[in-house]
């Protein structure tokens, strides 16, 4: 199954942080790698006394069912040694999110696919238009029309 995964970083040293969590994506289990898009800074959507994120987006094709893909990715955020923010949207050494996968749709407690703040985030939708323009999320449309439809202010290609 196709998926896609948002990948951004604002503490200790944000390229290495990615470079590191693309390589854990690249050795899951059942799960291909197939490629990763240019790297963007941006501005935090939270508090602004914090460093910018630099974010990407990769794509990958996996057997895992989507609670267990989630479940690898939170160890893979545990094994890079990510602390829970003590505020929303705070700081933090990595955040891997599920943004979709194939045309499925979740909505428990513990996921919700495709990721319910996808469509507003140009952070998000640069980089996942790079790799899947034509991808359609479900209840939303398709990722080069949700990207037109956000600024891309204050993103820039690293």
């Amino acid at each position: 199954m196709p998926a896609w995964i948002g990948l951004g970083s604002n503490l200790d040293d944000p390229p290495r942080q990615l470079d590191a969590a693309t390589a854990a994506l690249a050795r899951l289990a059942d799960t291909r790698l197939i490629a990763v898009a240019r790297r963007y800074g941006s501005d935090p959507v939270g508090p602004q006394d914090q460093p910018r994120f630099l974010n990407t987006a990769a794509a990958v094709l996996t057997l895992l069912d989507p609670a267990v893909l989630h479940a690898a990715l939170r160890a893979i955020e545990v094994a890079l040694g990510k602390v829970a923010p003590t505020v929303r949207f705070g700081p933090r050494r990595i955040d891997l999110d599920l943004l979709a996968y194939g045309q499925t749709v979740i909505d428990t407690e513990l996921l919700q696919v495709p990721h319910p703040r996808l469509h507003e985030r140009a952070f998000v939708l640069y980089p996942l238009a790079e790799l899947a323009p034509d991808l359609w999320i479900p209840g939303r449309g398709r990722v080069a029309t949700l990207k037109a439809a956000v600024r891309g202010d204050g993103l820039t290609l690293q």
